[in-house]
Parts: structure tokens; sequence; C-alpha cells
């Protein structure tokens, strides 16, 4: 597929009856590989399962961005303090809150100039990536490095 500024790219999403291990791993990969291009990024910290005790930490600390974006004024006082917590993703503390909470999350997505490049939503069962060649040759790598199936990520069909 061209992108509308004529570059190649092509839309991926994770493939059915991925075990839930690689679910993960395959969420956290694609956003190693799209982050030096991610311009704009938000999360809900919110999963329809309870967050594991493993990233604990990073759902305490998007919380605390969505407070501290209520103290500068930048988000409503009454706003859902889950709910589109913005990240940066050049911040080590909000790539770590991203790649940890998006294979959990009801929600999360990654911008670049002003194109979606990154969706994950309903708590870890769908990704959709859109990603150059050469992002895709390298989140192939990757996951072949980790003993994960290319399989697990589909070619996404036109028109849907």
């Amino acid at each position: 597929m061209i992108s509308q500024n004529g570059a190649w790219v092509r839309e991926l999403v994770l493939a059915d009856g991925v075990r839930p291990a690689d679910v993960v791993r395959v969420h956290r990969e694609a956003l190693h590989v799209l982050r030096s291009s991610i311009d704009a990024a938000h999360i809900d910290a919110y999963s329809d399962d309870a967050w594991p005790p493993e990233v604990l930490d990073s759902y305490e600390h998007a919380l605390s961005l969505a407070r501290e974006e209520v103290v500068s004024g930048t988000r409503p006082k009454r706003s859902d303090p889950g709910m589109g917590i913005d990240l940066d993703v050049r911040d080590d503390g909000h790539f770590k809150a991203l790649s940890d909470l998006a294979p959990y999350t009801i929600h999360a997505e990654g911008w670049r100039d002003g194109r979606q490049v990154f969706s994950a939503s309903d708590s870890g069962t769908s990704l959709w990536v859109e990603v150059t060649q050469e992002q895709e040759a390298a989140l192939l790598s990757r996951l072949g490095e980790l003993g994960i199936s290319s399989g697990v990520l589909t070619v996404l069909a036109p028109g849907r």
C-alpha cells in the first residue's frame, strides 16, 4: 500500500489464536520498532481484566500523568482520570508505561504526523500497526529472535 505521502506502508493486525504470552511480546516489539516515529500517544488506564502485577507501577505512573495534566490545566478536572492519557514516547518512563500497558488496555494509540500508526484495544486481543517496509522487516526480525512466528501478524485486507 502507498500512504498519502507516497511512502510504502502496510497495515498489519494480530492473527487469531496467538498465545497470550506472545500477544504481549508482539505489542511490545511493535511499539519498540515504531517508537522513533511516534510523535503522539494516548492510553486508557483501563483493562477488562486485572492488571498483571508486573505492570502495576506503569499503571500508577499513567494515572499520575493524568493527575499532573489536571494540575497543569491541560486536562479538565471533571474528565475521567483513566481515559486518554497523553504520553510522550521520547520519555523513557512514558514509553515504559505505554509498552507495559498496551497489551492489556481497552485502548492505546500512537500517531505520526497526524496519522495513526498503532492501535491496541480490547484488553490485548486487538492490535493494528501501520509500518514501513523497513519497520516491518525489523519487527518480524525481532519477533523471530524471540521464537515468535511471523504468522502472528497478518496483512489487513484492503477496505477493512
